[in-house]
């Protein structure tokens, strides 16, 4: 007699539904949906708690993000120098209906000529340069912080397993708890990295702001999250250490390779999928940054540690601006997609 369920592998279908029910169902609530309302609001006006007054407008929220304005400071300028932000101020007043809308962003010099830029969202851009360059900081330092400690704990000696915990424990502490003891550490007047200083070159040491200066404010988020998040790629670089068959390492040895040659010819073409792999989820990850800025900068000073995931974050709950928020995560959600994706080919085609 014919079953009333199909079979699926060796479980029916109903077996199917009922183990993968109540996680679908979670899925969809909390990800699919609020996805498919970000989309949506994103063509929107909708603020947080204003939902009577909402109208379809476009993709206005999406030109908001990348519309500027590139023009040549007055005459007048030349002959009594002001600010570059001073400059657009008066090229405002001068012409309002032009320049409704538009903050200074920054100033360029190009072919000897002097240009303002100003932005409907002058943060928005900023923070995606922030973004860029945190990643571009703290991807190679992390990556490489941790592939220096797999190759140090892959190594038989007496303690090793004690050492991997103590290098994964700051993965497992939460990030809000690391970020506040790094703020304490990197205090300008009682933090412990300047008495570090102090005691070793003096009390006419250089007592850095660590936190409050735009040249070192992201530096020190860098440093502090690589520090915090190399565990968890060492685990990654030592799984791939451990896969790599020790028989070709003795074969080198008898060919007489020395360490470098067995580093450079056995190891690193060994670890081509895992380099790849790290290399992405460090870069995402890096992309993400949020709770470091939040609680150490709050997006300052001057906004030099804002990034995407932050000035959405800011605008969307504290301005209460859900419709531009939500463009923001969704153009953001494309950028590291396609991002990714086109990492991925340039790395798996320079380790082919």
């Amino acid at each position: 007699m014919a079953s009333d369920t199909q079979d699926f592998g060796h479980a029916r279908w109903g077996e199917v539904a009922a183990l993968l029910g109540p996680a679908m169902l979670l899925f969809a609530c909390f990800v699919v949906l609020p996805f498919i309302m970000a989309v949506c609001f994103s063509f929107t006006n909708v603020k947080l708690l204003q939902t009577d007054k909402v109208e379809w407008v476009g993709p206005d929220n999406y030109a908001r993000m990348f519309s500027f304005k590139i023009v040549e400071p007055p005459s007048e300028a030349e002959v009594q120098p002001l600010s570059p932000s001073r400059q657009w101020r008066q090229l405002k007043r001068a012409e309002p209906a032009a320049f409704e809308g538009f903050q200074y962003l920054t100033d360029i010099w190009l072919a000897g000529s002097h240009y303002l830029i100003g932005a409907r969202d002058p943060q928005f851009l900023r923070s995606i340069a922030n973004t860029f360059l945190f990643a571009l900081l703290v991807v190679p330092l992390q990556c490489g912080l941790a592939f220096a400690m797999a190759l140090w704990v892959n190594q038989k000696f007496r303690g090793r397993v004690g050492l991997r915990t103590v290098f994964f424990s700051p993965v497992v502490t939460s990030m809000v708890v690391v970020s506040a003891i790094w703020g304490l550490i990197l205090h300008t007047d009682a933090g412990l990295l300047n008495q570090v200083l102090r005691a070793l070159f003096g009390e006419d040491a250089a007592q850095p702001d660590w936190l409050g200066d735009p040249r070192l404010a992201m530096l020190s988020i860098a440093i502090m999250s690589a520090w915090q998040g190399a565990g968890f790629q060492m685990l990654i670089f030592l799984s791939g250490l451990q896969g790599i068959s020790n028989d070709q390492y003795e074969a080198a040895s008898v060919m007489g390779a020395n360490a470098w040659q067995k580093f450079i010819y056995i190891t690193l073409p060994g670890l081509r999928r895992t380099l790849v792999f790290v290399m992405l989820s460090t870069t995402i990850m890096a992309f993400g940054l949020f709770t470091q800025v939040d609680v150490l900068t709050g997006g300052g000073p001057r906004d030099s540690t804002s990034t995407i995931i932050f000035h959405a974050v800011r605008v969307g709950f504290r301005e209460q601006d859900i419709a531009y928020g939500s463009a923001m995560t969704l153009f953001f959600f494309l950028f590291v997609l396609l991002f990714s994706f086109g990492q991925k080919k340039v790395m798996e085609r320079l380790g082919s």
